[in-house]
């Protein structure tokens, strides 16, 4: 239940009374099958447990987890492409005549038709919580697209539900290169081993990745010296949880440390309370981080919904 990778958005605490009725909401916007003819689906799955009486949501504290599920076809357009090639082909040797674009269309509707019900389903999980003390939404993913996706589920299956993005005060890139440039890290950060600089100015500029590197080595402050910015800067963070902070301030590649790890023990009498125990930790691990993020860039919460 650790998550690994972590997009943020921020909402305003008459939001958070509003997620009060995630868990009588979700019932109707339950992952189903995907049909015969259709190419995919979305929908509400258990976050622990399955089957139809397993809650769709999981609430520890303030915090509420919720996973959006998917069920899409695997058609690949080259499968249809050449299939609706040898029909054409067909077509022309056996009637001695070219098939005109109205004809390519229908042929192909066709071929959608007998290829949709026999192909490949492949699910997803997409992992999210609430902090509603706080205002975080937080999920689970690096991608920009798949977070947006899942906070249009929320906001289809709400009503309404105006999570932002985050908004820094101070520019990240600025601060991270800073920190990089003169060793000015906040309390309890220190420096990973990977950074990625890029020249800003402009889109082709030069760019260097360094993995498994001291970020104090000459080679890296020469290209600071040379005017590269800080884009991912690998951290770790009060010796409990290293992760590589975006100038999008996407945390990537989250890593609890041992010393996290060892006190979820391994005692726990059944699954659901493993459940809890786990995500107790992680909520309240992030909650430290997350406070921090918001201190060193400014990242304000929404005073209104």
């Amino acid at each position: 239940m650790f998550f690994r990778n972590l997009t943020l958005f921020r909402f305003s605490p008459a939001v958070a009374d509003d997620l009060n009725r995630l868990d009588e909401v979700l019932g109707e916007y339950r992952l189903r099958p995907c049909g015969p003819m259709e190419m995919g689906t979305k929908g509400f799955v258990p976050p622990v447990g399955r089957g139809e009486e397993a809650a769709l949501t999981h609430v520890v504290h303030a915090c509420t987890m919720v996973t959006v599920g998917s069920e899409d076809k695997l058609l690949p357009g080259a499968v249809v492409n050449d299939e609706l090639h040898r029909r054409v082909q067909k077509i022309a040797e056996e009637e001695g005549r070219k098939v005109g674009g109205r004809e390519r269309k229908r042929l192909k509707e066709d071929v959608l038709n007998e290829l949709v019900p026999r192909a490949f389903i492949r699910s997803s999980r997409q992992r999210a919580y609430v902090d509603k003390k706080n205002g975080w939404l937080v999920l689970d993913t690096s991608s920009r697209k798949s977070a947006e996706n899942t906070l249009t589920q929320m906001r289809e299956a709400l009503g309404s539900f105006p999570a932002v993005p985050l908004a820094p005060e101070e520019g990240p890139r600025v601060l991270m290169t800073d920190w990089l440039a003169n060793g000015n890290l906040p309390a309890g950060l220190a420096f990973g081993d990977e950074v990625e600089l890029r020249d800003p100015a402009s889109a082709t500029g030069a760019i260097a990745k360094c993995r498994r590197q001291d970020l104090d080595g000459e080679e890296v402050k020469e290209h600071l010296r040379n005017g590269k910015q800080v884009f991912q800067l690998g951290l770790t963070f009060d010796e409990r949880m290293s992760f590589v902070l975006g100038e999008d301030l996407i945390v990537r590649k989250l890593k609890f440390l041992d010393v996290v790890v060892d006190e979820l023990g391994d005692s726990h009498p059944d699954a659901a309370a493993e459940a809890d125990a786990t995500f107790a930790l992680l909520t309240l691990e992030l909650e430290r981080l997350l406070g921090k993020l918001e201190e060193w860039f400014g990242l304000p919460r929404p005073a209104e919904a």
